[in-house]
């Protein structure tokens, strides 16, 4: 073993930082120098220079002269996410399918929500991204477009030039909404995170009736401010479910979930459950979260559908002998339309959706 201490590699970050400039100014400077001026680009040179960044790293400067073989998949979530996540292991499996009929290798591009998600992306020596969906603000979005690569979003952010692939959230959440609040009086939703915080609250539609919410319930849910597409376009769906009921917003209590947990959703599910609003319907925006409801419900000694309607989405292994309604789609085939399409070998799939109805919900 050499006793030599390998020195840390001074990441682009740290070199805008220095030059006072934005980390896509420096992949420019490097990449793209005509679209950075001669000032910025000294800038950056100085700063590179005092800190001993030799450049951007060498994988990803091949990219310019040719290909690596690797198609590179962004979670906007940590690396455990890809194996832990049903959603996610369907989308990843017909990506990598793709990858295999063509020869490519599949390299995992974690977010954290850390300053060197940025570079991350920016170093990734790949010919093209696939990005699961992520937040309108996320950063790492804007670092994708500064590299040049092609890339495909899929579920959000809609980006200008880039390619997008989803199935109508809206839509989906509407139908399924019709049918789990049929009949109800007091409905609930449980929600994918509203934003890149990801903080686990409780509360109302907007402007709710705070003195019949859950103890350290927060203010009210706008369907309108999530920053995360998918979750915006499904609150917005179930709110145009409950207002063909005749329904308000406001009589909606919203749980939001940080992570699309089993676990978290019966922890939540127990504040939608007791207490003086104690909700008869849930609309949950996964079969996961759905399947922690359930057990919290027959924990609690409720019925399904007779003290209690549920509803998940994705259509998943467990939601058949659960009986659980829900939004089938194929994510599998998503994630391999996306990877064809990232590659430049686009071809028609599926990305419909339709409602399965089963025992957990009264028929309309």
């Amino acid at each position: 073993m050499s006793g030599r201490t390998a020195r840390r590699r001074v990441t682009m970050a740290e070199v805008a930082r220095a030059a006072g400039v934005s980390v896509m100014t420096v992949s420019y400077a490097y990449g793209r120098p005509g679209r950075v001026s001669d000032e910025a680009r000294a800038r950056v040179r100085e700063a590179a220079e005092r800190l001993g960044y030799p450049g951007p790293h060498p994988g990803a400067r091949s990219l310019r002269r040719g290909r690596t073989g690797n198609l590179g998949v962004v979670l906007g979530e940590h690396l455990t996410y890809a194996f832990d996540d049903p959603q996610a292991t369907r989308f990843l499996s017909g990506v990598a399918q793709v990858c295999a009929d063509h020869g490519m290798a599949l390299t995992l591009v974690p977010v954290t929500g850390a300053p060197s998600d940025v570079d991350r992306v920016t170093e990734a020596a790949v010919d093209a991204f696939v990005v699961w969906t992520t937040a309108d603000d996320d950063p790492v979005i804007d670092a994708i477009v500064a590299t040049g690569l092609p890339a495909v979003i899929h579920g959000g952010p809609l980006r200008e030039g880039l390619s997008f692939v989803a199935a109508d959230d809206r839509a989906a959440a509407t139908a399924v909404g019709r049918e789990v609040f049929a009949g109800a009086r007091r409905p609930g939703v449980l929600s994918f995170p509203l934003d890149r915080g990801r903080i686990s609250q409780i509360a109302f539609g907007t402007q709710g009736s705070p003195e019949a919410a859950p103890d350290g319930a927060s203010p009210g849910v706008d369907p309108d401010a999530s920053t995360f597409r998918v979750t915006r376009q499904r609150l917005r769906g179930y709110r145009d479910a409950w207002a063909s009921t005749g329904g308000d917003w406001s009589q909606v209590l919203v749980a939001v979930c940080s992570t699309n947990s089993a676990h978290e959703a019966e922890a939540l599910a127990a504040e939608l459950l007791t207490g003086p609003y104690a909700c008869d319907a849930i609309a949950a925006m996964s079969d996961e979260l759905a399947l922690g409801a359930l057990r919290t419900a027959a924990r609690l000694g409720l019925s399904v559908p007779g003290d209690l309607t549920l509803s998940g989405w994705d259509d998943s292994d467990a939601a058949t002998p659960a009986g659980l309604t829900t939004i089938a789609q194929s994510l599998r085939d998503q994630g391999a339309h996306c990877a064809r399409t990232a590659l430049g070998h686009p071809a028609g799939t599926d990305v419909s959706w339709h409602l399965i109805s089963r025992a957990s919900t009264r028929r309309p």
